[in-house]
């Protein structure tokens, strides 16, 4: 009989989830299963008030959500937007939005409110695994006032954007250079965005893209290349993170043996990792190849 990945981890804790933007407007979170098998803790921010109501009245008892502005810890202008996915911190740009179908009205600002937003290093929080963050802008800013908070932290899953829709808008080198310079590296593409220029219509649908990179959301991994950079307990939660929230079974592997390495697990314990996926995945092989 298998044995689940928790068990062979032995995990003294759950996984600590932190989802910054936590209104589910782009489908469930990475996190959903973990989640669902009480496998991890939960605390997400909201500013939105009709969002936060919403995870409020379907959260459960491993869930804690808090209206917080998450940002440089100043006072600003929150956009509320007619397409409420894009309301930011930032004020939208018309010049930018104008290039792409349906966007002008997307980005339409119908309410405006001052919030206080609150610096992640400021607010008192427990151990992070994964941090989830999608603000429409204001990620840059959220990265670089929670580098001690984020310490610990083996994932980052943030909205990166390759176009600036807003003004003064971070693009995606300078979200990478950060969290390269906090010790990260880029693991996968959770979801990549592409939209038409337009006037160009596909099918008479202006959300069916072509080519245009619009935005994506990047899985960064503490970086894995270096056989120091993490404690057991980060390898241990890489491990379980990389397999329950992105099916990345390499990793996992990768993460297991170098816990067999540090002594803090049993020399078979990768083998039943490998072993366990074939009892899930009937009709595909995995085994361990040679090392290099």
């Amino acid at each position: 009989m298998a044995i689940p990945l928790h068990e062979l981890l032995a995990l003294p804790r759950l996984t600590s989830v932190l989802d910054i933007g936590a209104n589910p407007i782009d489908g469930e979170p990475p996190y959903l299963r973990m989640l669902e098998h009480k496998r991890c803790t939960v605390i997400g921010f909201e500013p939105q008030a009709d969002a936060l109501a919403h995870l409020q009245e379907n959260k459960g008892p491993l869930q804690t959500y808090l209206p917080h502005a998450v940002g440089d810890g100043r006072s600003h202008e929150l956009k509320i937007c007619h397409a409420r996915g894009m309301s930011s911190l930032l004020e939208p740009d018309p010049d930018a939005l104008r290039l792409f179908n349906a966007m002008p009205s997307f980005g339409e600002v119908v309410e405006r409110r001052q919030v206080q937003t609150h610096r992640l290093d400021d607010i008192d929080l427990p151990d992070i695994d994964l941090l989830k963050v999608d603000v429409q802008g204001s990620e840059l800013s959220i990265l670089r006032g929670g580098r001690k908070t984020l310490q610990n932290a083996v994932f980052i899953h943030a909205e990166v954007s390759f176009l600036p829709l807003y003004k003064d808008q971070p693009v995606y080198w300078q979200v990478d250079k950060e969290l390269r310079e906090q010790g990260f590296v880029p693991h996968c593409l959770a979801q990549l965005r592409q939209w038409s220029i337009a006037p160009f219509l596909v099918n008479q649908d202006p959300k069916i893209g072509l080519k245009q990179l619009l935005e994506a959301d990047v899985v960064y991994c503490r970086d894995f290349t270096r056989p120091d950079a993490m404690s057991v307990s980060q390898w241990k939660q890489l491990a379980m993170i990389a397999q329950h929230c992105y099916g990345s079974a390499d990793l996992t592997l990768h993460a297991l043996r170098m816990l067999v390495h540090l002594g803090a697990l049993g020399a078979g314990v990768p083998q039943q990792f490998i072993d366990g996926l074939h009892a899930k995945q009937a009709g595909v092989s995995f085994s361990m190849g040679p090392l290099p």
